[in-house]
């Protein structure tokens, strides 16, 4: 890499696109409403592969609707370098998320076509399907079925809360292909992407160099209680679900206090019924959010938790049941790329700091079954999952050339 020391991306180039990109499936509030597998997904899709075909890449897609695009390397027999995120958004999400390591993806074979730089290894630009998992939960579905974690029919029979299936709606927007998912080797994988927290900012830093990503659990959990009128049931004879669903919001809190300072927990979706100003809620159904970077204690919170759920249900003579929706253990990710990452951004004179993912990637999961690692660049008050997210072009171009030299480096320039 010495004689590609100075390697800049085109920063403009890379603005333009990431705009581009957030006129399909505008929201309400500035940001995106790009939700997988919907017609704006499609819309995005066939927008990056009109990009993609114009840099002079190859398209495959498998049949769980991941995107791979190669520039071929010179030697046809080494593993490819992937690099990538995902296109799909929040409903009220912001113009980065994903689409940040998707698009700078795409910008470092563009800057590699512009400079006639080859490498011995093929790179390959990729899109994973259905990240979020916001529409199809559980999150980083079709990377986790890359990797071996989920099975490819149990995937696709996923439902939305329309009852529409994964699978189905896959076919509909044209998206399903017929590559054998998980058929793929890498050399390795990069992801680029938004820190989505505050340090970054806060510690006026260029770039994070992730090192390890959080364990999480999401539990869904059901209470039963009786609907009964507010006005006319006593006190005592209440079993009134939203009061048990209250208890176990301040038992997650606690929990998350109890295992500082990494650990942390929170309700996330809420579903109260029969949802009148006049009736105790009868049934309650949400969805429980842990996380830490420790397996040990990772499984103690979630011990804890649901203990205490049991001990709140029988004490307010209400039934509880609850589920593992979704859930994978902390991740190390690999020293090599981590160094190529970190060296990356010294070499480019850009401060930096290591850091653990607070959320979950698709790199999370095809760390599994690659050498991978991920680069980081701030955002705005580390918001995310916002319509209001924000990022400055400064912030991306700097996270797109550290992931350029990671990528360029392990794929090996050819002089």
């Amino acid at each position: 890499m010495s004689q590609l020391s100075n390697l800049q991306i085109n920063g403009d180039r890379l603005w333009d696109a990431l705009m581009e990109m957030a006129k399909i499936g505008p929201g309400v509030a500035g940001g995106n409403n790009r939700q997988t597998l919907t017609d704006e997904d499609g819309e995005g899709r066939k927008l990056f592969q009109s990009w993609a075909d114009a840099a002079g890449l190859t398209m495959g897609v498998d049949t769980m609707g991941n995107m791979f695009f190669r520039r071929e390397g010179t030697d046809p027999d080494a593993l490819p370098v992937y690099v990538g995120s995902h296109l799909d958004t929040q409903p009220t999400g912001g113009k980065y998320d994903g689409v940040l390591g998707v698009l700078g993806a795409l910008e470092i074979v563009r800057t590699l076509n512009d400079l006639g730089v080859k490498t011995k290894h093929p790179i390959v630009v990729t899109n994973w399907t259905n990240e979020e998992g916001t529409r199809f939960a559980p999150a980083m579905l079709a990377s986790g079925v890359f990797a071996g974690v989920h099975e490819e029919a149990w995937a696709k029979d996923r439902v939305d809360a329309k009852g529409k299936r994964f699978g189905d709606e896959l076919a509909r927007i044209g998206w399903e292909g017929d590559e054998p998912v998980g058929s793929r080797k890498m050399k390795a994988f990069f992801e680029l992407h938004i820190e989505q927290g505050p340090i970054l900012e806060d510690e006026d830093l260029d770039i994070g160099v992730v090192t390890h990503g959080q364990g999480l659990y999401w539990l869904e959990v059901r209470l039963t209680g009786k609907e009964s009128h507010t006005g006319s049931t006593p006190m005592p004879k209440r079993r009134n679900a939203g009061l048990g669903m209250a208890r176990v919001t301040e038992l997650v809190h606690e929990t998350a206090m109890d295992f500082q300072p990494s650990a942390v927990g929170a309700i996330g979706h809420v579903e109260v019924y029969p949802n009148s100003r006049n009736i105790i809620p009868g049934r309650c159904v949400f969805t429980i959010d842990i996380r830490s970077p420790s397996k040990e204690t990772l499984e103690e919170m979630k011990a804890r938790i649901e203990d205490g759920i049991a001990t709140i249900a029988e004490a307010m003579d209400i039934e509880a049941e609850m589920e593992v929706v979704g859930h994978f253990d902390p991740v190390t990710f690999d020293k090599a790329c981590v160094t190529a990452v970190r060296d990356a951004a010294e070499r480019l004179g850009l401060s930096h700091t290591d850091l653990v993912s607070g959320a979950g990637h698709d790199a999370c999961w095809i760390n599994r079954v690659a050498p991978t690692a991920m680069v980081m660049c701030p955002c705005v008050d580390g918001l995310s999952h916002n319509e209001a997210e924000e990022i400055s072009k400064d912030w991306a171009t700097n996270g797109a050339n550290v992931l350029m030299h990671a990528v360029v480096e392990t794929a090996e320039v050819v002089a």
